[in-house]
């Protein structure tokens, strides 16, 4: 059995392969194609979190099952936010032919799905990006907005600010040419984007949404818990479109939009799945708000652990 590190996966399969692979691969979910167990998570200490996600690919003929770790503190000790592996099993023969490093994966199909949501989310100007937490998920996230958008300005806030600085010079030295500011207050940054990305552990929100730029598109991939919080409720509430990768998990997990559910300001029969976004055309006014909200299903794994095996054997 072949084993591939985040280095050789980083090496050969980029955001374009993977925007590319989920949507191929939500295809195939709409053609009953995929088949999928809810996610079993166990909390470890604090806010850390184990999970195993098991799925099958009948039209690819593959099953993955990735067991992955989130630990929000880790890059304190110098170690990833996220950590894990996927186990590929071909279903021809029910024999388990490759495990792949998820560390990479997970937060480049992250991407991907803000990619997607936000080319039909956001309007089609868009061309300044604010990132809200500049932590383990957030680089992804800023390289999937780029694969869809003409972005030339890009606003960094966090609440240390030499991290902000250290993402700056990553995002440089990845070969990013729009340029890059690092703003001391969150109100700056949301009254300038057309697009911001959070990425955060917070458990209230992040920014004030009577301080959005009007038009804005939200993408949120953190709060990852129940009683973690970073878009603004009234965002939620005001939304003219709401995407969610998949229902079903906000429904136990995206802790304001539960909060929001609970106060009667939100119910999840309003939102749209990614599965079905990606053949909609919407159509949106220049003022809407939309937001976007991930967290993550075993199927999004699968996409691309199936997509990286094919480009590395």
């Amino acid at each position: 059995m072949k084993f591939y590190t985040d280095e050789e996966i980083i090496r050969h399969y980029k955001m374009k392969d993977a925007i590319h692979d989920v949507t191929q691969g939500l295809d195939a979910l709409n053609n009953n194609l995929i088949k999928v167990k809810e996610r079993t998570v166990i909390n470890a200490e604090e806010d850390n979190v184990m999970l195993y996600m098991p799925a099958i690919n009948l039209q690819k003929q593959f099953s993955a099952i990735k067991v992955i770790s989130i630990f929000p503190d880790n890059p304190a000790h110098n170690l990833p936010t996220s950590q894990g592996v996927t186990l590929l099993t071909e279903l021809a023969t029910g024999k388990s032919i490759a495990t792949l490093e998820a560390s990479y994966l997970t937060r480049l199909r992250t991407g991907a799905m803000t990619g997607i949501a936000t080319n039909k989310l956001a309007r089609r100007d868009a061309h300044v990006l604010g990132v809200i937490g500049t932590g383990g998920m957030a680089f992804e996230q800023v390289l999937g907005v780029l694969e869809v958008r003409a972005i030339n300005k890009i606003l960094l806030f966090n609440r240390t600010e030499q991290k902000a600085h250290q993402f700056k010079e990553k995002l440089v030295e990845f070969g990013v040419t729009a340029e890059i500011e690092i703003v001391s207050d969150v109100d700056t940054l949301t009254k300038q984007a057309d697009i911001i990305n959070c990425a955060t552990k917070s458990e209230q929100n992040v920014y004030q949404h009577m301080n959005l730029k009007v038009g804005m598109h939200v993408n949120g991939v953190g709060s990852y818990l129940p009683h973690m919080r970073e878009i603004d409720i009234d965002t939620i509430e005001q939304a003219a479109v709401i995407a969610i990768d998949d229902v079903a998990g906000a429904e136990h997990e995206a802790g304001e939009f539960i909060h929001a559910s609970h106060a009667g300001r939100f119910n999840f029969s309003e939102a749209i799945e990614l599965k079905d976004l990606i053949n909609m055309d919407i159509t949106r006014e220049d003022t809407d708000f939309t937001v976007f909200k991930s967290v993550d299903a075993a199927y999004y794994d699968l996409f691309v652990a199936i997509g990286a095996y094919e480009k590395l054997k």
